[in-house]
């Protein structure tokens, strides 16, 4: 079959698996898959730069995306002006204590020699330490004693919502600056360790720094992008129009919602995707290839690997970010608890290679399918094990358990699509031309 027709007919399928569930399920199920199918194409689209483009093994993608969802909160929310009263002022102190103690310890190794070397950094480590902590650690009760039940931290800039996309999106590209500038030498394996571990460490600090983001309080509320449906409900004129469609004003309103906010997702997605079919396209783009194919090879060539590798690294987890803040947005809080890294992370894995590992495309498709799947699996699968346990007698043993067990047809499912994936179609659905 010719490649074009087929991966028109694989986006045709999954449209039609949406106006499917539209119709058996309803509209608004519809939208909410489609919404977050379309925040899952945007992180499998990241995913797939730094390992379809580079071969970056990184399975801290949750990382990113939490600082996607922290920059929501910085940006959107109003201050809290008794926290900063209080405490706000300490807390810059601090981290700029802590950043320039850090500074001086790097200048004092590059700068001295032997025990001198040795002897600077330590007291400007040990000093610094205890100094930022008795700084930084008094702004932090303050400011986390000023109305601990709704607030408890900093608050934001209250800025219009849709600004934090693109600050998620930087707030992640400057983690990964670091991040890459310390593990971007290691093998392949031992980065991904290691990117699973400092996601880890992103995630409990946004669980435990309550002056922050609230912790695991969490903070709800957040501004929204499109209109809250209880406006609609009160505008005439919407009222109007929902009934001239035969539809009630509730169901109206969140429809109207969910379908501004898959617009939006769309908008950024398109976006995000021309460009990195820009970058797959350009000499830059088959210099990545090359070095992922093969890294001596390139580096014979007069190639920085190194760099190239924090480019991409960068520009994938700066698209995780983006993705973390539309999610955020989405749900209309943070919630630090819901953060799993070796689940999602697990679940926009199988996205890429299900879609197909270096093919942009291959990576919105498996995004918006792998998803679908994910949502409707269980549910699917209550209704097959009810159906298979109906002729067994109410109580029994074997009944109930078949009908516990439905609840891991998710991850039973999304292990099945993938060998028989990597059996039938190894390269995915649309592969790397």
């Amino acid at each position: 079959m010719n490649p074009t027709l087929k991966n028109t007919l694989l986006f045709v399928f999954v449209g039609l698996l949406i106006l499917g569930t539209g119709i058996v399920q309803g509209w608004n199920s519809a939208l909410l898959i489609l919404n977050m199918g379309l925040i899952s194409a945007v992180m499998s689209l990241g995913v797939n730069l730094q390992w379809g483009f580079a071969g970056l093994f990184n399975i801290g993608v949750m990382g990113f995306v939490a600082l996607g969802g922290l920059a929501t909160v910085l940006v959107s929310m109003p201050p809290v002006g008794e926290a900063w009263a209080a405490g706000g002022l300490r807390i810059i102190a601090g981290l700029l204590l802590g950043a320039a103690t850090i500074v001086a310890a790097v200048l004092a190794q590059k700068h001295l020699k032997g025990r001198r070397r040795t002897l600077a950094t330590l007291v400007i480590l040990i000093g610094g330490f205890f100094l930022y902590r008795a700084v930084f650690d008094r702004g932090v009760d303050a400011v986390e004693a000023i109305n601990p039940a709704l607030a408890g931290n900093l608050g934001g800039l209250g800025l219009p919502v849709l600004l934090s996309w693109p600050v998620g999106g930087l707030l992640a590209a400057g983690a990964a600056w670091i991040i890459g500038k310390t593990a971007l030498g290691l093998r392949s394996d031992y980065l991904a360790i290691a990117t699973l571990g400092i996601a880890e460490i992103i995630i409990a600090v946004l669980k435990n720094e309550d002056w922050l983001a609230r912790g695991v309080k969490n903070v709800i509320g957040l501004p929204r992008p499109v209109p809250y449906e209880v406006d609609l409900q009160a505008d005439p004129g919407f009222v109007e129009r929902a009934a001239s469609f035969g539809l009630d004003p509730v169901t109206a309103s969140t429809l109207y919602t969910k379908a501004g906010y898959a617009i939006l997702f769309t908008i950024v997605l398109l976006i995000l995707l021309w460009m990195a079919q820009m970058a797959l396209k350009s000499p830059w783009g088959r210099m990545m290839r090359a070095i992922r194919d093969n890294e001596t090879a390139a580096e014979a060539m007069g190639k920085d690997v190194t760099a190239r590798h924090l480019q991409i690294f960068i520009l994938g987890s700066a698209i995780c970010g983006i993705a973390g803040a539309m999610m955020t947005t989405l749900d209309g809080q943070l919630t630090p608890g819901t953060y799993q890294p070796l689940r999602f992370t697990f679940l926009v894995w199988v996205m890429v290679i299900v879609g197909g590992s270096g093919n942009n495309f291959g990576a919105v498709l498996g995004g918006i399918l792998i998803w679908w799947l994910w949502v409707q699996v269980e549910p699917m699968g209550l209704a097959l094990m009810t159906l298979l346990a109906s002729g067994l007698a109410d109580g029994s043993a074997l009944k109930e358990g078949m009908i516990e067990s439905a609840a891991h047809m998710r991850l039973l499912t999304m292990g099945l699509v993938l060998l028989f994936v990597l059996r039938f179609s190894p390269r995915g659905l649309i592969p790397e031309r």
